[in-house]
């Protein structure tokens, strides 16, 4: 399978898993007293897309990296390796993580070495 072939395949099987992902909403409250929880709510918001955050892959293979660098794919990594951000998916960490994870298992079974990244924000 040459990089483009596997990409995409990767980036299917991401998307699939983000798709099916169970996402915990949050809610978030303002209260009167922004230092103190037990002054009465001022206004509260329901985020259906749960808590915010960031992922990544990130490839360990230099050729396999070259490759995707050619295709205008992901940035080097800070430190080591080749990192493509999750993008879409708005700013949900749950299914950011979810497609890293697809994709990275997608890359180690075709003998890419890769692993994820992720934060909350």
């Amino acid at each position: 399978m040459n990089a483009s072939e596997l990409y995409t395949t990767a980036r299917a099987a991401g998307l699939l898993a983000a798709h099916a992902a169970q996402v915990t909403p949050m809610i978030i409250q303002q209260h009167a007293n922004m230092l103190d929880d037990s002054s009465p709510v001022v206004k509260q918001y329901f985020v259906s897309d749960g808590v915010c955050g960031f992922a990544s892959v990130i490839v360990r293979n230099i050729k396999f990296a070259n490759q995707l660098k050619k295709m205008g794919i992901g940035r080097k990594n800070y430190g080591t390796g080749w990192s493509i951000s999750v993008s879409d998916f708005n700013q949900s960490l749950t299914r950011k993580e979810a497609y890293a994870h697809a994709f990275a298992k997608v890359l180690n079974d075709n003998g890419i070495t890769a692993y994820t990244d992720s934060r909350m924000d």
